[in-house]
């Protein structure tokens, strides 16, 4: 590739749905009012991303460029932006911005603001790129002691599993289990057992298991190899199950491990299962969502992992190698969060 000019960038800019993952030079965005720019260090890889380049909504525009695990370094401040300066090191995440004064705001339904930004990567352009802007409402601190590699997956994968458990419910002590051991679920098991619940690992095959006590597990459940329902409630029940995975199949074997006031929380697009209405209300059971959260809970599981030691287990690529992480996301052949690097 040629050799930048001082007014281009190289950016992953996708020009209609389905389109080709490649490199190209684009010009550099300038921030406008209540925006930065950041210069991106890294960005990871997320599954979500294959709304963007798959055309998943009507009203995304093209060309646009991908991405939403963005950690990189304020560039330059757009007119009337304060609290930020030229230097600090930042995260962006899904959450775009939002203006905390609207009805939505004030409810907490942040993804329905009024006068919402940006969903990043998806109506506006992220970080498959070497520069990009963002509503100063969406910007994360970096913990000096994370590196751009380590602090990119958890502005999504991170904030997401972190904030479904810290507001769960579940208390210090509790059995908590996490259904899956990839790219959400390894960073689910360390937030579970960082956040002092009895955490219990539940995957496919015997070989998960010494996985599972590296990052913590008080106990691991095989599901392959007899009823994992039956398994937790053996235990004593589950206050929660953390699903991260998107089998309904896996969803349903495990539901029935919930105790008294247990909750099944789901965290991906998942696919349908069936739960018995008396199950739930015999026993004021739950099934709930989650999302991401916003740049203020995305700078608390930030903290939260420099304080406790909670890292992602990455593999890097080149920007030049965009398609090739992209592949290895989507096939699951990444072990556990693919991360484009842009120096």
């Amino acid at each position: 590739m040629a050799e930048l000019n001082s007014k281009k960038m190289r950016a992953v800019q996708i020009a209609a749905p389905h389109g080709a993952l490649k490199v190209a030079q684009v010009d550099i965005p300038e921030p406008a009012a209540g925006q930065v720019r950041i210069k991106v260090q890294a960005c990871g890889v997320c599954h979500s991303d294959s709304l963007t380049v798959e055309g998943a909504f009507p009203w995304i525009t093209y060309p646009r460029i991908p991405g939403h695990e963005v950690a990189g370094v304020i560039d330059a401040l757009g007119s009337g932006v304060t609290g930020w300066q030229v230097g600090e090191r930042v995260g962006v995440g899904w959450n775009g911005g939002y203006c905390s004064y609207c009805d939505e705001c004030r409810k907490g339904n942040f993804f329905a603001c009024e006068n919402v930004h940006a969903i990043t990567g998806v109506t506006s352009d992220g970080g498959y790129a070497d520069y990009m802007v963002a509503s100063a409402t969406a910007l994360a601190r970096l913990p000096e002691d994370l590196s751009a590699v380590e602090a990119a997956p958890l502005m999504c994968a991170g904030v997401t599993t972190f904030n479904a458990l810290r507001n769960s419910g579940a208390r210090p002590g509790e059995l908590v289990a996490v259904l899956g051991l990839g790219g959400l679920g390894h960073l689910g098991v360390q937030f579970a057992v960082k956040m002092g619940f009895r955490t219990v690992a539940i995957a496919r095959g015997a070989d998960k298991e010494a996985l599972a006590r590296k990052l913590g597990a008080w106990h691991y459940i095989d599901s392959s190899a007899g009823d994992p329902a039956q398994a937790l409630k053996d235990l004593g029940g589950a206050k929660v199950i953390l699903a991260t995975v998107t089998s309904g199949e896996a969803m349903a074997a495990v539901i029935g491990g919930l105790g008294t006031g247990g909750t099944l929380l789901t965290l991906g697009a998942a696919e349908p299962f069936t739960v018995p209405p008396i199950f739930l209300l015999t026993a004021n059971r739950s099934v709930k969502g989650w999302y991401s959260g916003t740049s203020m809970d995305s700078q608390d599981t930030l903290a939260f992992s420099s304080l406790t030691g909670v890292r992602s287990m990455n593999e890097a690529f080149p920007l030049e190698n965009v398609a090739e992480a992209y592949a290895h996301m989507m096939s699951g052949k990444v072990r556990f969060r693919a991360v484009l690097t842009m120096e």
